[in-house]
């Protein structure tokens, strides 16, 4: 397991095809994200879309932070039995494969007692695009350095500031939902597409799009740099890249990927995006390594939950933008959580060679087969707290010539029923 982030090194194929969309959908006129109000609208059968599940039926007034009570907590000693559970239940899942998996869980749905369990909680591996909420602390940690008493001017620049996309996008395959004002359609962000930076925030997390986390990493950029004199014009932004000589630009980089780790509490040497997500950028700006350890992620879920994530008002837009409503996919497609809301991200990587008899393709990798899901369950959606349950999981695996997408939808049901057994008693 602790080969990952070297195997990651030499992949020569990336896939996330995460289509799943994000933040409630009673917020457009609120954030700009105008995608919301299309899918909004199909809820109501005005127009074509995929109706959500129960799960999904969150408004924006019903996501919480609920931790903040418990600001001490950390994260306990792994319970022996709960971990031996896991590693029964990976084995069930992957046919005797346990050692290809790193997984850790916190099981909250008590709140007298949390109970943390893992298996490879410090193996490390490449996050691929769950390494997208480290862009996204990078952002609003920048907003606060800029604003730290004034919380609607933050909310005024990520509303208000227009992002136009350039060449920076590189060639990236995701596609992101557009809606016109009558329907909604999807496609590849092309250059000259301009969108509000929340809209880009949500087309990153949410369609996991590397052309928008590009767009984004670069605004990140700007803003840590300029701070209040951000949205720069667009002749001053090409003037800065172009002048700006290479090695302060990879500073200035990995200041703001730092920035945001640190103003969260989480510690870079178990989890650090290091680069842009497009060929284009890493060209333009050079970069580090990126890697992560289960158990440090799941550090940041609590953090997250606990208003830590740079700060309260930052914690919870992020969790905003991390719920599904819509189409759930990997570890989040789980008919167990159905009536659950789910705040996730995932990443995958594959890499094929030729093999008779065997049919290679995306998430059957037989060289590499990497997918990452971390995901915050909240069962039934809107339960309050000690009604329920409250739980965060982090899933890394590297099963060669399975389907990795069916794996983690296998364990994202599995998990589930553990949790309920172990919270039966006190239901």
């Amino acid at each position: 397991m602790k080969r990952f982030s070297q195997i990651a090194l030499c992949l020569s194929v990336f896939v996330s095809h995460n289509m799943a969309q994000a933040y409630p959908l009673d917020a457009a006129a609120e954030t700009g994200i105008q995608r919301l109000e299309g899918y909004r609208q199909a809820q109501l059968n005005k127009v074509y879309g995929r109706l959500l599940p129960q799960g999904a039926q969150l408004a924006s007034a019903q996501i919480k932070l609920r931790l903040l009570a418990r600001p001490a907590l950390q994260l306990p000693p792994a319970d022996e039995d709960f971990s031996r559970e896991l590693v029964t239940m990976l084995q069930d899942v992957s046919n005797q494969q346990a050692d290809a998996f790193g997984i850790a869980v916190l099981d909250l749905s008590n709140p007298e007692r949390s109970v943390y369990a893992e298996h490879h909680g410090e193996a490390y591996f490449n996050p691929g695009s769950v390494g997208k909420v480290a862009v996204v602390m990078g952002v609003f940690q920048a907003l606060a350095n800029a604003w730290p008493d004034d919380i609607e001017a933050r909310r005024k620049v990520l509303r208000e500031s227009i992002i136009t996309a350039d060449d920076f996008i590189g060639n990236d395959h995701h596609k992101v939902p557009i809606w016109d004002g009558q329907r909604l359609t999807s496609r590849k962000i092309q250059v000259g597409d301009t969108n509000n930076l929340w809209s880009y925030l949500d087309w990153m997390l949410s369609a996991s799009s590397n052309a928008a986390a590009s767009m984004v990493v670069k605004h990140m950029m700007l803003l840590s740099h300029f701070g209040r004199e951000y949205p720069l014009p667009a002749a001053a932004e090409r003037r800065f890249f172009a002048d700006t000589p290479r090695a302060e630009l990879s500073r200035l980089l990995a200041g703001a990927f730092q920035a945001g780790l640190e103003g969260s509490g989480l510690d870079s040497r178990r989890f650090r995006q290091g680069k842009f997500f497009s060929g284009t950028g890493k060209r333009r700006v050079s970069g580090q390594t990126s890697h992560a350890t289960p158990r440090e992620l799941l550090r940041f879920l609590l953090h997250l939950e606990q208003g830590k994530v740079v700060d309260r008002f930052s914690s919870l837009e992020i969790k905003r933008l991390l719920y599904i409503t819509q189409r759930r996919i990997r570890y989040a497609s789980s008919p167990a959580l159905n009536d659950a809301a789910v705040y996730f991200k995932s990443g995958s990587y594959y890499r094929c060679r030729h093999e008779p008899g065997f049919s290679c393709g995306k998430y059957r990798g037989n060289v590499t087969n990497l997918l990452n899901s971390v995901a915050i369950i909240e069962a039934p959606a809107g339960a309050g707290e000690g009604e329920g349950l409250f739980y965060m999981v982090v899933l890394t695996s590297n099963v060669l010539k399975h389907n990795a997408a069916l794996l983690h939808q296998g364990i994202g049901t599995r998990l589930h029923r553990l949790i309920e057994k172990r919270n039966s008693a006190r239901q």
